[in-house]
């Protein structure tokens, strides 16, 4: 096989340079640092063949192997640096490394130690977002799926093991079912605040506790991850949803500083194939045009973080939430690099791996209250579409303005975008 593939490659056209990825060092230059593989010899990249050479894709991935198939985007694979500087040669070709993104700039630094029980069971994102300081559980999400697509979960979790009903590892070389095991943290945070429903008596509550929960493991137990596992799981989630009929709500707290082709366009997928994407906004603020992605795509909701602290009459913007574009504020249009809707992100309190509960910060964070908020508001209106559902957190956000922090005032902002949706009355 070894043999094949060099003579494969040593007969191609030595002519075209390489097409370098968002994390390239320069150009003509291979920046592995940020394309670590899980061979070390290998680096992951997307190869786009010509389409007017016919056959020349399928021949490619007979010899070389295929990852992923993205269509006219061509597919993914692991190459050695040989390989790579062979492919790179040819004009037939377009070759970029994979990009990786990580929750490393949308998590803040949280509590070292997990705790077995939970301080409050309804941690006071979960009092904002149901505008209910004394609230003593909570309800709602029924029919609904959110695919939360992180570090896994650690789906015997009292608190989440009866809403799991998909387990996967996108982190594989194909997806690997029940394997979306948790040795982050991360990903069984955002899952509890989504939808944790009490623990039986003793555990933690989410926003609606009644939704179902797909774990989709796109992110290694060291929070990183590449773009192609990340775009393939959320063009699995919205094929799921259309293939069994159901609503489904993909949650991402993870991103990066750059734009990726591979997510956005799984994102447009996603979102056209009926699908609510909730991507966070980033931990990279106060300073504008800082907002990450997916968060800063035009078929992403983005969340900034607020916490708990009032200013102006309204919770404050966390100086860390990632800020969004000056440019195109205040329109209450929804276009790239804008900041949509705000929600609790410091200091939130959720369920870890080891069965209890910790307390971290970040857009994370935030992300989750709404990816629960938008399964609550679909459970009460089945017939409505993801742009309805979409349509309604912003309507929400409208009615309860958010005015404290770093250039967040009154209406469509950088910082908190339109505002902090919330529950409502009639909400299920």
């Amino acid at each position: 096989m070894r043999r094949q593939r060099k003579k494969l490659l040593g007969g191609m056209v030595l002519s075209a340079a390489l097409v370098l990825s968002a994390f390239s060092g320069g150009a003509g230059a291979v920046d592995e640092s940020t394309n670590t593989s899980s061979s070390s010899d290998k680096l992951r990249v997307l190869i786009q063949p010509d389409k007017s050479v016919r056959s020349l894709k399928a021949s490619l991935k007979r010899q070389l192997g295929e990852r992923h198939d993205f269509d006219d985007l061509g597919f993914t694979t692991e190459v050695t640096e040989e390989e790579l500087k062979k492919l790179t040669s040819d004009k037939s070709l377009k070759v970029t490394l994979v990009n990786t993104l990580s929750i490393a700039e949308f998590q803040e630094e949280g509590r070292v130690e997990a705790m077995a029980t939970p301080s409050d069971r309804t941690p006071w994102g979960i009092e904002a977002i149901y505008r209910n300081s004394s609230i003593q559980s909570t309800s709602g999400g029924k029919g609904i799926r959110v695919a939360v697509l992180d570090t896994g979960a650690y789906t015997a979790h009292p608190d989440l093991s009866a809403n799991v009903e998909q387990c996967y590892n996108f982190t594989t070389s194909s997806p690997v079912v029940n394997g979306c095991a948790d040795g982050n943290g991360h990903g069984t945070h955002v899952a509890g605040t989504i939808l944790a429903n009490g623990g039986g008596g003793s555990g933690i509550y989410g926003v609606a506790p009644e939704a179902k929960l797909w774990a989709y493991k796109v992110l290694s137990d060291g929070g990183s991850g590449y773009a192609d596992d990340i775009a393939y799981a959320i063009r699995y989630a919205a094929d799921q949803g259309v293939s069994k009929g159901v609503k489904v709500v993909i949650s991402m707290s993870l991103g990066s500083s750059a734009k990726d082709s591979l997510i956005a366009n799984a994102v447009t997928y996603a979102q056209q194939r009926g699908a609510l994407v909730v991507a966070a906004a980033g931990n990279s603020g106060p300073s504008a045009n800082t907002i990450g992605y997916p968060g800063g795509l035009k078929d992403a909701v983005a969340v900034a973080a607020l916490e708990n602290v009032q200013q102006n009459g309204t919770y404050r913007v966390a100086d860390f939430s990632s800020r969004g574009n000056p440019s195109t504020a205040g329109d209450y249009v929804i276009q790239e690099r804008d900041v949509e809707v705000s929600a609790p992100g410091r200091s939130v309190e959720s369920t870890w791996p080891n069965g209890g509960y910790n307390t971290i910060s970040g857009t994370s964070m935030a992300t989750p209250h709404i990816s629960g908020l938008a399964a609550k508001i679909w459970a009460s209106n089945p017939t409505w579409s993801n742009n309805d559902v979409r349509a309604e957190l912003q309507k929400r956000a409208k009615a309860n303005d958010i005015k404290g922090g770093i250039s967040a005032g009154t209406g469509d902002d950088i910082a908190s975008g339109f505002g902090f949706p919330t529950v409502q009355a009639g909400d299920q």
